[in-house]
């Protein structure tokens, strides 16, 4: 029996269950790693004895080794290390918070195993501006942008641009008040906003030119299967610079969409490109049926789209861990190996 190792955590969505449902029904074994019970209720074990390597994960009495598993998905890492402020002292709790990061993450880059996508490539992909340099080498559009902390180069970026420009964060930014936390969207840049416009140079932001929206596409590649589904966030008002601003409210309004296949090769040679074998891609298609490269979001949810096609993208995430589709897998370690 496949093991599978899913990193996740606690109060992740449904897709976690049903792609572990898909992995059972191929005979395989899902074990989830919730990281926000780590280190507090798991315990991780990676001992070197008897010139071999052995890992263990211990849950609630439970051992189950892990250097043995099949695959790995980084699925997320949310709040690892919840509750610890609880049980150490102030002094301590930057420094074993900087250990147990260190342990995990050292852990899943050694397993010498197939995965979805190491947590270091996702690293990478942090890079908005890479993204959109390589989507540009291959040929995509991407929207005029300016990624600064220069006051005076953002006005001038929003000035000479009379069609409009938006601005929005580069990483998942959110502002918590009274204990809630405030997601921050894409918003337009007003001509009142270029007054304040001095408290850019404490925080970075992203700008880019207004695009006119015939469509917003998200589009989940998993392997070499690519699902594209289509929005209309023109048709609601407070959707129209971010359809995620009503994101419920559209939830059942997405449509499969056919993407022009040069569209879709370009794709498939930026996963190729960072190693990946998943991708949540966002695209704005113009009146003029011209595509513009957002970006890609290494953990970026599939599960709405997911139950209007049957779980199919479930069922190939499934299928890419057990090693029954296609993989872009180049392993750092081989069974047998040798010095020249």
């Amino acid at each position: 029996m496949k093991k599978i190792l899913i990193i996740t955590h606690s109060q992740d969505n449904e897709s976690i269950e049903t792609v572990s449902k898909k992995i059972k029904a191929s005979n395989g074994l899902p074990i989830r790693f919730n990281v926000d019970e780590y280190p507090l209720k798991y315990s991780i074990s990676s001992c070197f004895e008897n010139n071999e390597w052995k890992v263990y994960l211990d849950y609630q009495g439970v051992r189950v080794s892990i250097h043995d598993v099949e695959a790995v998905w980084y699925r997320r890492s949310h709040n690892l290390g919840s509750g610890l402020s609880n049980v150490l002292d102030k002094e301590f709790l930057s420094s074993a918070y900087g250990e147990i990061r260190t342990t995990l993450f050292g852990m899943l880059e050694s397993l010498n195993c197939f995965q979805i996508s190491k947590f270091s490539q996702y690293r990478r992909l942090d890079s908005k501006e890479e993204q959109m340099k390589i989507a540009s080498h291959l040929g995509l559009k991407v929207p005029e942008t300016c990624i600064t902390n220069n006051p005076q180069e953002a006005k001038k970026f929003v000035q000479e641009r009379p069609n409009g420009v938006i601005s929005k964060m580069q990483s998942s930014f959110a502002i918590v008040r009274d204990g809630v936390e405030n997601v921050v969207f894409t918003n337009l840049v007003k001509e009142e906003d270029l007054e304040d416009i001095d408290t850019l140079q404490y925080c970075p932001m992203q700008f880019q030119e207004k695009l006119d929206k015939k469509l917003e596409l998200r589009i989940t590649i998993v392997g070499d299967q690519v699902f594209a589904f289509a929005i209309d966030s023109q048709k609601t008002e407070n959707a129209k610079l971010d359809w995620r601003k009503e994101g419920r409210t559209l939830i059942r309004d997405w449509v499969p969409y056919e993407l022009p296949l040069d569209i879709r090769e370009k794709l498939l040679q930026m996963m190729d490109i960072y190693q990946i074998n998943y991708g949540a891609i966002d695209i704005i298609v113009t009146p003029e049926d011209e595509y513009y490269f957002l970006e890609i979001n290494s953990a970026g949810e599939f599960f709405w789209l997911d139950r209007l096609i049957d779980g199919a993208i479930s069922e190939q995430i499934a299928n890419v861990l057990l090693g029954n589709a296609y993989r872009r897998y180049t392993p750092v370690l081989e069974e047998n190996f040798s010095r020249a």
